[in-house]
Formats: structure tokens, sequence, C-alpha cells
């Protein structure tokens, strides 16, 4: 509009430049002033947003429908508890938990192991009349963001019967034998994805399949969707509703914390409302208004396909505010559909998920007969666990260590943002009104608090979530342990550091509760000097008779077997990947895992489907009456795969291994020209060749002009003495007259 204006106060059309640059200048600070109000006034920005919500539209695909609703009337208190205790030597599940579990075990489980071993035949084993419980098998994804995510994926994908070439390679089908499925931090991102998107296949998860499936867009930034420039016009789009969405839960007077805005930026890659065309708008929720007790509606465990979810969390006691590392005396929260729960001796209780969000004292709402409900958010539960800026917060400087420095800004200046429009308890922890108080006095670290501060699961150093499936009423016989933590500083590789820390967890505090863990080397160094934190590894293989520890499965994240450059390894912290990254992710994963590893050679081993459903399977033959001796074929493969302690392998045996990351996107001149110094020397000596033939042709076509011109001006010249000799023999012919030459 003041364009306009100035072009009509200006009839001849001139403006003059220096008044343009200042109606260019207002027009920007005029945009900014914009967008400051526009972000601290919070609800806004649905209105400037250019794509207004219809108020009919179902709650669920509002941002908005992330704000749980308080004030609800309370079950009868009187019957029903929302609280849920036992003791560590007499650990009950949730009934719904327990039924689950046998309703799968007897149904979709049994005829997964039938098919995916047969005969048994192939192992050495006749299973035609087999009558004895099969094995019930839990797996783990561990901590680490993308990388995380991506390996479990990557990992699961390589276990699924339902992708052809692992059921040709002889390992899919470990999968759909699954009981349990526990996730922590990234890994928690991959269990609620495949729930939440009702159990597809791994590569349409990920990638999605054109229909019904966007897939991750991990080429999509997580925190400046839009690039750097926080300012844009998608980038405020993006912030706003993310504001919109904490905003709306701080209104129902619930607490947030920076953790609020993570995982709404969880939802939008992980859950299954967003895609590449509407990713800037707020067409949907975003996964706002899903909640994790409302996974027994998913068609695909209504119909028990998948396996029992669990997440993990960790807890700083509330009246702390260290940013260290957690002591392993910490309590440990375990997320399903029915409760938050700890098995710990410390605690042994869980609370009604459904109404998790309410503060209660000794089982009680503090509210009279108020409770709360949708407080347990998908994204909320997944943010709660991969909560991890207590340590790298640090409130002195205003920095979130770390991350890049776009990706620290972005989620700094949303929080700022946040702040001027809602004040919250703490900033850097998952905020969750404690349902426990007055729980366990003696031995309950927040039995006297208000709330509970939960953070990432990794943050007592379990970087992998074996804890739940220790817990001794679970009863697992293989935990299958898809590690892809970043335990070396400097490749970013597993050395092990979780599995220790758990069985020092174990040893210390949980013996009355947990499962005690398999003979496993000591330290860290010893599981690299060994190899086993580079290839498939089997512990716990010949247990005594007064052992009761489960088989554990290792299939860490490694260098590839066949010498090839690793793209596996990246930090954590990264949060950005191509596609052509992220397909590489998974063909050297899938490579590596479906492959085993021949000892002293770069060479996959025939049998390593084969060894996999050995080990799978031993505990069922060995806790058969009368019990099954080990077939030969097994036993081989035991030799090959199990870690002795008495006769421990050496790395030595895995030769030819690159360790050092190489990304298969660099970005920057540097690397682009370092990439591409043959094919920018060649295009130098083309452009050369090609401007020397050009320079060539013009000269030929410059010569060849000349002497065109040349015999023009003599044809003319002749036609010119001919005219005028003409003229001179009639020179009272006046009619004629000379034409202008126009040649």
């Amino acid at each position: 509009m003041l364009l306009t204006a100035l072009v009509n106060a200006n009839p001849d059309g001139i403006i003059n430049v220096h008044c343009l640059e200042s109606v260019l200048i207002t027009l920007t600070l005029m945009k900014a002033c914009v967008w400051f109000q526009f972000l601290v006034l919070g609800l806004s920005v649905a209105k400037k947003n250019y794509r207004p919500i219809a108020i009919a539209r179902a709650v669920s695909d509002s941002v908005t429908a992330y704000a749980p609703t308080t004030n609800v009337q309370c079950p009868d208190l009187s019957t029903t508890s929302l609280i849920r205790s036992f003791s560590p030597q007499n650990q009950t599940l949730h009934p719904e938990e327990k039924a689950y579990v046998s309703t799968r075990e007897n149904t979709t489980i049994l005829q997964a192991w039938q098919d995916w071993l047969g005969d048994g035949s192939a192992l050495g084993y006749n299973l035609s009349n087999f009558t004895t419980p099969f094995p019930r098998v839990g797996l783990t994804i561990p901590g680490g963001g993308l990388r995380a995510a991506q390996y479990g994926s990557s990992s699961l994908l390589v276990l699924d019967a339902r992708n052809t070439s692992s059921k040709e390679a002889g390992t899919g089908g470990l999968l759909q034998v699954a009981s349990y499925i526990a996730g922590l931090s990234g890994g928690s991102w991959v269990t609620g994805s495949l729930l939440f998107n009702n159990f597809p296949t791994l590569d349409d998860l990920v990638f999605g399949n054109g229909k019904d499936l966007d897939g991750w867009l991990l080429d999509i930034p997580f925190v400046a969707p839009d690039g750097d420039n926080l300012f844009s016009d998608k980038n405020q789009d993006f912030f706003g509703s993310i504001l919109w969405s904490v905003i709306s839960k701080a209104n129902q007077g619930v607490d947030t914390s920076l953790t609020d805005v993570w995982s709404r930026m969880i939802s939008y890659h992980f859950l299954n409302q967003t895609s590449r065309s509407n990713f800037f708008t707020n067409d949907t929720g975003h996964g706002a208004g899903q909640l994790w007790s409302e996974i027994p509606l998913i068609p695909a465990y209504q119909n028990h396909l998948t396996p029992f979810p669990i997440v993990v969390a960790d807890s700083r006691p509330s009246n702390s505010n260290s940013t260290a590392i957690l002591g392993l005396d910490s309590v440990v929260y375990e997320i399903t559909p029915m409760e938050l729960a700890s098995y710990d001796p410390f605690l042994s209780s869980g609370m009604n998920l459904s109404f998790a969000g309410t503060h209660l004292n000794s089982g009680r709402s503090l509210n009279g007969s108020a409770c709360v409900v949708g407080f347990d958010q998908a994204g909320f539960i997944m943010g709660s666990s991969a909560s991890l800026f207590n340590q790298i917060f640090d409130f002195g400087t205003s920095t979130l260590s770390q991350f890049s420095s776009s990706d620290s800004t972005g989620l700094l200046y949303l929080l700022s943002r946040q702040l001027r429009e809602v004040r919250t308890r703490a900033n850097d922890v998952a905020n969750w009104p404690n349902p426990f108080q007055g729980q366990s006095a003696g031995s309950f670290q927040d039995t006297d608090a208000t709330w509970l501060n939960l953070i990432d699961g990794s943050s007592n150093q379990e970087n992998t979530p074996y804890g739940p499936l220790l817990v001794n009423s679970r009863d697992l016989d293989v935990i299958v342990a898809l590690e892809g933590s970043a335990d070396d500083p400097v490749n970013n590789w597993p050395n092990g550091t979780s599995l220790i820390f758990s069985n020092q967890r174990q040893i210390n505090f949980l013996q009355k509760s947990h499962k005690k863990m398999p003979p496993i080397p000591s330290t860290p160094d010893d599981f690299i000097a060994t190899g086993v934190n580079a290839r498939p590894t089997f512990f716990g293989c010949d247990p005594s008779s007064s052992d009761d520890y489960p088989l554990i499965i290792y299939l860490p994240n490694a260098p590839p077997l066949t010498g090839d450059d690793p793209v596996t390894n990246t930090a954590t912290f990264q949060l950005t990947y191509t596609q052509h990254h992220t397909r590489l992710f998974f063909n050297q994963v899938f490579l590596n895992l479906a492959s085993g590893f021949t000892p002293n050679s770069n060479a996959p081993d025939p049998n390593w489907g084969k060894c996999l459903q050995c080990a799978a399977f031993d505990r069922a033959r060995s806790k058969a009456l009368p019990s099954i001796s080990r077939s030969s074929f097994c036993a081989t493969c035991f030799k090959q795969y199990c870690y002795d302690p008495n006769n421990p392998s050496s790395k030595s045996e895995l030769p030819n291994r690159k360790l050092a990351f190489v990304d298969p996107d660099p970005q920057g001149l540097g690397n682009f020209i370092a990439n591409n110094k043959l094919k920018l020397i060649g295009g130098f000596i083309g452009l050369i060749v090609l401007i020397g033939l050009i320079a060539f042709g013009i000269v030929l076509y410059k010569k060849h002009y000349i002497k065109k011109k040349a015999i023009e001006y003599q044809r003319l010249q002749h036609s010119s003495d001919l005219i005028f000799e003409d003229f001179s023999e009639n020179p009272h012919v006046d009619s004629y007259k000379l034409e202008p030459y126009n040649g």
C-alpha cells in the first residue's frame, strides 16, 4: 500500500531511490514487529497463519489438542485406585499387560515361531511335535537421537519377516516372535512411531509409501525446518504452532518446559499427521491429541501384531538442580499404555496412565475429586524419554552445548518466547505431576515432592533399556539388544558401556526385583579388545542350573563388514539427514546385520540367519522336559558367536574395518572441492577448450563476413557504374530516380 501511494503521488512513475529504501526498511521493521507481537501473544499465530483452523474440526485436528483437560471427575477412589503397588519380592504386572502378552504368545507369536523355524530340521532339531513354550523375547532400542532411531529402525527391518530379503537371509522373523519392545530416547521415537502408524514395514515407516505414509522427513531440520533464518515466514509459522500447543497446555495450569517444545518437534516427524505438503500449516494437529494410553485402540495392537511397548525415562530428584550424570540409585520409570511405573525396589508402584497429570497424595487427588486426562501425549512421552537438556543447558551463558549453533539458537529462541507468555518451574526437565507423593516413604526419593523431574533415559549411563526386560515378573528368556550407542567419543561406536552400567545397577540395587545379567566383559576396553562391540555376539549361552539370566543377542552398530567407509556412526546431536544418507544408512546396517561375520575375513557368514535362530530358540531347548541336546549345527554357531569369558575372542578376528565416519553428503565449498577435484579439473579444461572453439568460430565467421561484404561491394559498384552510364546517355530522362541501397 505504501508503494502504491508513492507511485500515485509521482505521476511520472519515478520514485526516489532513497525514498524506496526507507519504505523497504519501514516494511521490514513493521514485519518484524508483527512477528514479535505474533509470538508473544502465542495464540495469534493460528489466526495469522493464513490457513485458519475451522472451529468445527475434531480436537485431534488442532495443535491445541496438546493441552490436557483438567477438573475431570476422578473415578470413585473408594472402590478404584489410580495407584498399583507391589513389593520387589511379590511383583505383579498390570493385568492388561499380562493379558496382552499371554494372548499374543498363544496366537500370533506361536504361529510366527513356526513360520520362522519351520520343523527345525535346518537347525538340527525335530520340532514337529514340540510342545514346550517357546522363549519369551524382548527387543531393546537405545538412545542417541536420530542416529539411534535410524539404527533401531534399520535393524528391525533386518529382523522383520515382512521383508523379503530379511526372510531369505533367515533373520526375518525375530521381530514377529518378540513379546516386548523397549525404547529409550531416540529408541522411544522408533517405538512410538511404529505403534502410532499402525505397525507398518520399516521401509514404509521411514521413507514413506507414496500413499498414507510420508515417512520421517529427516531431511527437514527438527528445529528450523525452513533453514537457519529463524525469521523466515515458514519458520515463524512452525514456531508459532509449536508455541501455541505449549501455551495451550500451560493455560490449563500445567507447568511446561523446553521438553514440551522438543516433544512437539518430535511429533512432526514420528507421529502420523504430518506430511511434506502440510508441514508448515495448521491443517492437522501434527500429533497433538494422540495419547499413549490409547495405544490399545490401534488396530495392529488390537490384533496382537505388535510387541508390547515400553518407554524408559530417568528421574532427577526433585530437590536437585544437578546437571551431572545421575547415580545408579535414582529411580528409573517406564511408561506403558497402561501406566507410569517403576519396578525399582525404591518405589515398586504404578500410576494409571490415563490420569497421569493428576497430583496425588497417598493415592488421593490434591484437588478434591478432580483429575487430569490427556496429559499422556504421545509426543510428550517420547520427549520425556529424550529430555536431555539438564546436562547440556548452561543457564549462565544461555547456551545448549553439543547442538549445532543454529539448532541451539532456535531452541533457546523458542524458550525465550515461551517464557514471555508462561512461567515454568523447571526449564530443563519434563515436568510431571507426582502421583506417588506419600508412597514408599522410607526409600522413594520423591515421596515428599509434588512434581517429578523426568529426564533422558540414558542419564544414568544406561543408554540401552535393559532394565524393563530384566524385571522378574516379565520373565524374559532372550533380550535382543539393538545397540546403537555412541560411547566412543572419537568415532561414535558402542563399547559396552550401557551393558556394563546395567549390570552394575542390577548387582548394587536391583537384586530383589530384576534378573541378573549374564557374564560380560568387565570394562569398555575389554569389549573393544575382544571385538564383541563390533560384531554380533551372544552373551549367556551356557548358564548353570542355578543361574536364571536371559541370553542376550547383542547386535551392535559396527564398521562395515566389507571394509567400506562407515556412514552410520553419526553424532547424537545431528538433527538433519538427507534422504540419500538415510538410505545409505539403512543399506549399510542391513548388510552388516544380515551377514553376521566370518572370523579373520571380510566375507559374510552364510549360516548367520540360522545361527540367529539357534540363539533365539536355545532357552526353550534347555527348559524342555526332558531337555533337548543342543544340535551339532547350533553348537558350531555358538562356538563362533558366544562370548566365552574363559576363552575370549580378539578384535584381530575383524580385519580391515574402517572406524572413521565418512560423510556421504559433505557440505561446504572446501569439502565440495576436495571431493570433486578431478571433476572440477576436467570441467575447467573442458571450459577452456569450449572458449577456444568459440573464439576460433568467431574468427572464421568474421573472415567469411568480410569476404562476403567485399563481393557485395564489387557488385554494387558495378551496378552504379551502369546506372550513371545510362543517365549520361539519356540526360532528359528525369523520371528516373536512384533509390538508396538497403542491403
